[in-house]
């Protein structure tokens, strides 16, 4: 009775959080001007825009990480000034960021209550489980053993612990960037009833995605941004993606996959019935010169496994590979690409592209042995391939010499393709090309692919967006459970052909 007061009571305001007039410049840089944002007790509330649009600043000056240059806030309409996160936690504002801020070797419980250990000389264990159980049972997710170690649980799981430390810190206003950027549809679903659970507890939350469909599932209104400007905020009914996309960036939809008139030559490379552990049984295709052959399937289907495996990452158990008419068995990345073939992972940060260091190592780092001579860098061999993939990829960046975790999403992949296209790869392995950028980087990604099969090359892609398949491939082999079960034209490419195949539904099976 008492918990469903306290909900009612927390929509008695008519806005969460307030905030009017930001703006806020680093070194000169305006980053936000003039920025606004109204959060409803107990909405899901999208925040949108391209990479630089200003959300993560803006997201920062609400949590109290960065003091706005001029600009109110307000919390409950009470004007606050927030000068440290911890400001905004005693606020009730908890933000939880891509890369948790758990202690991977500590139990659930103890995640959970991590605050409360500080306060404490002596623990009762006992009682410490039970209220970390009650916790997790009050936002339905009872399940979890509070005893398990934070690193053995899945992505999803590992959400739901911060979503509850931040809830024993009484949080309000719960802020997400990327929620579900590696998450399974499995564990996007659950997250989903999460969100609603707290939505009907008053909490107040702040959605930060580039997946429109997750979106216009689960927010009830958009905020869009763009250019560190407030552009609107709209009802997520009144709106659907086209326009949302324009508002982003100031283009049609349509646009989004860009017309592509190439000649397709001969086969390039053919595997056939590869096999690697668990995840791929049999899966057999090949890609032809000057074209985009794309593997679709459901999440786990295998895909990205059965690419690792031709690649020589993980091991290949049976099968063969023929490049250029020739069988081939490679034993390494380093080995794909002296043969001419690339390949672009998708998990980006650990991966595709070393972080730390500068944008123009990462560049040359495929391509060591055309740019040295008796163990030395030769600078004159290494300035014109950095210059020329900046150049044509069109890389935002202030230096070359800056590293790589300085650059947005979109320009960091940029990098990883230019790594790639260094070492003069002809047949291009692209695992999530697109993953965790925005929807404008997306559109400058889709041009540089098709900007490279007109020059011959041949594109092997894996996506989990049927969008992208459908508008961007020429063939499609669909995968299902680690065998290929079908394959698709360019005529046949629809999300009902796809998702028949990758359920191992046949259209005569429906009519009957």
């Amino acid at each position: 009775m008492a918990e469903d007061q306290a909900a009612k009571k927390s929509f008695d305001i008519e806005y969460r959080v307030e905030m009017h007039h930001i703006c806020k410049s680093f070194e000169g840089v305006k980053a936000l001007r003039d920025m606004q944002l109204q959060i409803r007790p107990g909405e899901i509330h999208a925040l949108v825009g391209e990479n630089g649009a200003g959300k993560s600043t803006l997201i920062r000056v609400l949590s109290g990480v960065h003091m706005p240059d001029s600009g109110e806030v307000k919390i409950n309409g009470k004007k606050v000034h927030l000068h440290d996160p911890k400001d905004g936690i005693l606020a009730g504002i908890s933000v939880i960021y891509q890369e948790f801020a758990l202690v991977q070797h500590l139990s659930v419980m103890e995640n959970i209550l991590l605050d409360e250990f500080r306060d404490r000389k002596f623990v009762n264990w006992k009682e410490m489980r039970q209220k970390a159980k009650e916790f997790l049972e009050e936002i339905g997710f009872g399940n979890i053993d509070v005893n398990a170690r934070v690193s053995d649980l899945s992505v999803a799981y590992q959400q739901v612990v911060e979503m509850c430390k931040a809830l024993t810190r009484k949080a309000s206003i719960l802020v997400l960037d990327e929620p579900t950027a590696v998450m399974t549809n499995r564990e996007v679903e659950q997250l989903f009833k999460l969100l609603l659970k707290l939505k009907e507890k008053g909490v107040s939350i702040i959605y930060v995605s580039h997946r429109l469909e997750e979106i216009f599932q689960i927010c009830d209104r958009i905020t869009v941004l763009k250019d560190g400007q407030y552009v609107t905020t709209v009802e997520t009914s009144s709106i659907d993606k086209n326009q949302l996309v324009a508002l982003m960036i100031g283009r049609d939809l349509s646009s989004f996959f860009p017309a592509r008139d190439c000649e397709i030559g001969d086969v390039v490379l053919t595997a056939e019935h590869i096999k690697a552990g668990r995840a791929v049984q049999d899966i057999s295709f090949d890609v032809r010169e000057g074209e985009i052959l794309g593997l679709s399937g459901l999440v786990g289907a295998g895909r990205t496994e059965c690419i690792r495996a031709i690649l020589g990452v993980d091991k290949l158990e049976y099968g063969t590979v023929t490049l250029h008419g020739k069988k081939i068995r490679l034993g390494s990345t380093k080995e794909a690409y002296e043969h001419g073939v690339g390949f672009l992972p998708e998990d980006r940060k650990n991966q595709g592209v070393l972080l730390r260091r500068p944008i123009f190592q990462n560049i040359t780092l495929s391509c060591q042995k055309a740019i040295t001579r008796f163990g030395w860098i030769r600078k004159k061999k290494e300035q014109p391939i950095v210059e020329k993939y900046i150049r044509e990829l069109a890389v935002k960046l202030a230096s070359p010499s800056n590293n790589v975790e300085s650059l947005s999403g979109g320009n960091q992949q940029k990098v990883a393709i230019a790594k790639m296209l260094a070492a003069n790869s002809k047949v291009l392995f692209l695992d999530e090309p697109t993953r965790g950028v925005d929807v404008g980087a997306k559109i400058e990604i889709f041009k540089i692919i098709n900007e490279l099969v007109s020059q011959k090359y041949a594109v092997v892609m894996v996506s989990s967006e049927m969008t992208e398949i459908i508008g961007m491939c020429d063939r499609a082999v669909v995968i299902k459970e680690g065998r290929s079960v079908g394959e698709l034209q360019k005529d046949e490419l629809t999300e009902l052909n796809i998702i028949q195949y990758a359920m191992g539904v046949r259209v005569n099976d429906t009519e009957e």
